[in-house]
């Protein structure tokens, strides 16, 4: 336990192991898991061509975890900086035998597809003109809470609009967030964590290390700002009666799950 005096020594403050790339990673690790299991189910054939559409941050994650074994993957992504992901310990090992583009045009280009896009990304229009093998679509809504998000996804449409012998749906949810995204839902553990700590008898006060990164990774285009900002403690903790952060943490992070519907 990582455990420090506060203002006075009758005061501690404990801090997470757990950094804030770590519970990223956990998330990510779920869908790129439930995303790779099912197409060892379909008895893939290594050599064919893999395209993962969107990057931030299921896209990444999905690569990585695919590149452990399958040779012929394509990332794509409007913005030309995120390849840098590749590269660093989002989602991830840093890689280097995956192939990145911003060029559109190649979405249509292979035989399994992964569209990670949510919303606002690939329309229904781009995805009538998919005919492939398999085509997987990640549904930006978690816990169908939010009936204005509810109506503005349009993941079933796009489905539907493919022509694929196979067809799934990443579905991730867990802890009542609205969406599914990584950000969102590390943000939901971690306010769910504070106020659940805010409970507990001696606890002053708490806090995390979270930021709205979005700004720094697309209107800054900052990749390695946004990887050292996520590399520390997650959550800190004033209290006189110190206990377990990690294992809490680690307790949330379980009830989120993400399979292939």
């Amino acid at each position: 336990m990582n455990v420090d005096t506060g203002i006075t020594s009758e005061v501690l403050t404990i801090k997470s192991e757990t950094k804030l790339i770590d519970i990223f990673n956990r998330i990510i690790d779920k869908k790129s898991k439930a995303v790779f299991d099912y197409i060892e189910g379909l008895n893939f054939d290594e050599n064919k061509k893999i395209i993962v559409i969107g990057t931030y941050f299921t896209g990444v994650g999905i690569v990585k975890r695919l590149s452990e074994k399958y040779k012929n993957i394509l990332l794509i992504d409007i913005y030309p900086h995120l390849e840098e992901l590749l590269h660093t310990d989002l989602g991830g090992k840093p890689i280097t035998n995956a192939d990145f583009s911003s060029d559109l045009d190649l979405i249509y280009s292979g035989d399994f597809v992964i569209d990670t896009t949510g919303f606002g990304g690939i329309n229904v229009e781009q995805s009538s003109k998919f005919d492939v093998d398999t085509f997987i679509i990640e549904d930006p809504v978690a816990e169908d809470n939010d009936e204005l998000l509810a109506e503005k996804n349009n993941i079933h449409e796009r489905l539907d609009a493919v022509k694929a012998k196979n067809k799934a749906i990443i579905k991730t949810k867990g802890i009542d967030t609205k969406t599914s995204g990584t950000m969102t839902l590390t943000i939901g553990v971690l306010t769910n964590l504070m106020n659940k700590f805010l409970e507990k008898e001696g606890v002053l006060y708490c806090a995390c290390e979270m930021g709205f990164f979005e700004e720094v990774i697309f209107k800054q285009k900052d990749i390695s700002k946004f990887i050292e900002l996520t590399n520390v403690n997650a959550i800190k903790v004033s209290t006189i009666n110190p206990f377990d952060l990690d294992e809490l943490i680690g307790e949330e992070i379980s009830k989120i799950t993400s399979e292939m519907i």
